[in-house]
């Protein structure tokens, strides 16, 4: 072995890298110049007669000893403190169903789904060439809805709205839309009204093409813009339910003629115009006619 370079020490000898190794003993163990050699006697041997073993403090009176600790490598790896976890890809599903819930309810609103008809998943499935999962999923958001019920091992019946059903709806939407109105009217400065006139265009637009699910969703949205100038969401979230209940076919049949729906959304700037004057006595008669007026395009 070359000058200077350490070999493997014995059990109890050292290893000094500053002189050259010579082996030591019959066993070919190696030690360097002045390095103590084994005892012959067995004195370096763990165990033997007078062989002197590390000195290790005992645990005091009622202490238990610490447990050995596991080799770095063998340890499992955990995240940090406040780390967080390596993202997990969500299932697909979940984008189909929001895709399938807003066809079905597309279909309720242009009436393609019959009232009192009971559709299957598989059969609906089928038709939007998707598996029965997801649109089962969509069936259920629509029956928390009121949409349609769940007609056990058939599927979901398109659940009948009378004149009675919207009646009850508009005076819901009435008692939670005009205090809002008449309220923001007093404290939102008039210009404020300006950034809702694209929304009150967009009613328009759809109104005058025929489009009832465009015209559905426009109008949902100008209505979900008022209320949140309140600043309170769940009151937002409240009139989205109550208008998407008031949307669909009406039990007695029959779509709601183009000129009602531009009726409707040329109400929409009217209001804006006397919420920016302030004209309190103006906005309660807008907003009680316009609620009511809205069964007409539900």
């Amino acid at each position: 072995m070359p000058s200077g370079v350490a070999g493997p020490a014995d059990a109890a000898g050292s290893v000094d890298a500053t002189g050259p190794a010579v082996p030591a003993g019959p066993a070919g163990a190696f030690v360097t110049p002045g390095a103590r050699a084994p005892d012959r006697s067995g004195g370096d041997v763990p165990g033997a007669p007078g062989h002197r073993s590390p000195q290790v403090p005992a645990p005091a009176r009622g202490q238990v000893p610490a447990p050995a600790r596991a080799p770095r490598s063998s340890r499992p790896v955990r995240a940090a403190k406040g780390e967080p976890h390596a993202p997990r890809r969500l299932p697909q599903r979940h984008s189909v169903r929001g895709q399938i819930l807003d066809a079905l309810r597309n279909a309720l609103v242009c009436g393609e789904l019959t009232a009192g008809e009971v559709y299957s998943a598989p059969a609906l499935a089928e038709r939007f060439g998707v598996s029965a999962t997801p649109v089962r999923e969509a069936m259920q958001q629509l029956a928390c809805e009121g949409a349609v019920e769940v007609v056990p091992n058939r599927g979901f019946r398109v659940a009948r709205r009378t004149t009675r059903d919207l009646a009850e709806l508009a005076e819901i939407r009435e008692l939670i839309e005009l205090p809002a109105m008449l309220e923001l009217s007093r404290t939102l400065p008039p210009e404020r009204w300006n950034e809702l006139r694209p929304l009150a265009a967009d009613t328009v637009a759809a109104a005058a093409r025929g489009d009832r699910v465009g015209y559905a969703e426009s109008d949902r949205a100008f209505h979900h813009a008022l209320l949140s100038l309140t600043g309170n969401r769940q009151l937002a979230l409240l009139g989205d339910d109550l208008h998407r209940r008031a949307q669909g076919p009406l039990d007695c049949g029959g779509l709601v003629r183009s000129a009602d729906l531009i009726a409707d959304a040329a109400e929409h700037a009217v209001l804006l115009d006397a919420l920016a004057a302030q004209d309190l006595a103006v906005v309660e008669q807008l907003v009680r006619e316009h609620i009511s007026g809205a069964r007409r395009s539900a």
